[in-house]
């Protein structure tokens, strides 16, 4: 009987003993999952160029909506699309329960912007970047927010080192006179072409790649092809605007201005398209891109 006794008490230790063991692993993952809940935000992402910046910051598992000028890798169809950055709902942001708005000062209007803040949505409007050491930190910013201060370190040395392979290709452009004579047109259905001055978006991947944008004024305007003609560009670039896929642009805009045929540009088939994300932002990841591409090209135009 003491035997018994003794067992009895011994298994009820045991017993108790993987009880504990049991609440104290419970409460363990209880605070893990606590822990990933106040880790893991639910983010929406306004203008095409911040998107850009979260996909390269490994922040897509994070998204739960977009606008509408951002591009998203094939097979994320749940991450929710949104309107134009500047135009954006109050009422359908908050639908989704995000934790961050991330845009730049372009998002709004404010009275979204306010509506959302007072609803206790983290609302961060990073400074449109036009130059190197703006989107430097901007990508700073976004790796703290998102918690991805390693990858923002990756990105900023590729950055660097994108800016220093441009760089030695300016130094041969500049090395074999003067800089190439461009001008960017812009195209829309239905409307005439404009061409982009200073100050816009092309003008940055221009000046970055070494070329001379040859407008002459700021913004945008309507020339016409005896205008542009008169200019004589060494390279024409275009984007296209239009929501429908355009198969040979460069063949639409000589049909529709046969005259830009007659350019330095349509004679040594130097009319290149743009893609429309490069334009989108200030200076992104595909502006970048896109003014690399093109101090390759502005090499190969100075040998014409």
């Amino acid at each position: 009987m003491f035997k018994l006794s003794r067992t009895i008490k011994r298994l009820s230790q045991q017993k108790l003993a993987a009880c504990s063991l049991g609440l104290a692993a419970s409460m363990l993952l209880s605070t893990q999952a606590l822990a990933n809940d106040e880790t893991t935000q639910r983010v929406v992402s306004a203008g095409a160029g911040v998107t850009e910046l979260v996909l390269a910051l490994d922040g897509i598992d994070e998204l739960v909506a977009v606008d509408s000028t951002s591009q998203l890798p094939q097979g994320h169809d749940d991450i929710a699309k949104l309107g134009y950055h500047r135009m954006l709902s109050a009422e359908g942001i908050l639908a989704l329960s995000p934790h961050m708005l991330l845009g730049t000062d372009a998002m709004g209007p404010k009275a979204t912007l306010d509506v959302l803040s007072g609803a206790n949505v983290n609302v961060v409007q990073l400074p449109h970047a036009n130059t190197k050491a703006q989107l430097l930190s901007n990508i700073e910013q976004i790796g703290e927010l998102l918690h991805r201060q390693p990858q923002a370190q990756t990105l900023q040395a590729n950055i660097n080192q994108s800016f220093k392979d441009i760089e030695q290709k300016q130094q041969k452009i500049a090395q074999q006179g003067d800089a190439p004579k461009v001008l960017f047109l812009l195209l829309q259905a239905d409307r005439p072409a404009r061409v982009g001055g200073d100050d816009t978006a092309a003008d940055i991947i221009i000046k970055l790649a070494g070329g001379n944008n040859i407008a002459g004024f700021s913004g945008y305007k309507s020339v016409s092809q005896e205008g542009i003609l008169s200019l004589q560009p060494d390279v024409i670039l275009i984007s296209n605007r239009s929501d429908k896929p355009v198969e040979d642009p460069v063949a639409d805009l000589l049909s529709a201005m046969p005259l830009l045929a007659h350019t330095p540009a349509g004679k040594n088939k130097q009319i290149q398209s743009l893609k429309p994300q490069a334009l989108l932002g200030g200076l992104g990841l595909s502006a970048i891109e896109a003014a690399d591409k093109l101090a390759s090209d502005f090499i190969m135009v100075k040998q014409y």
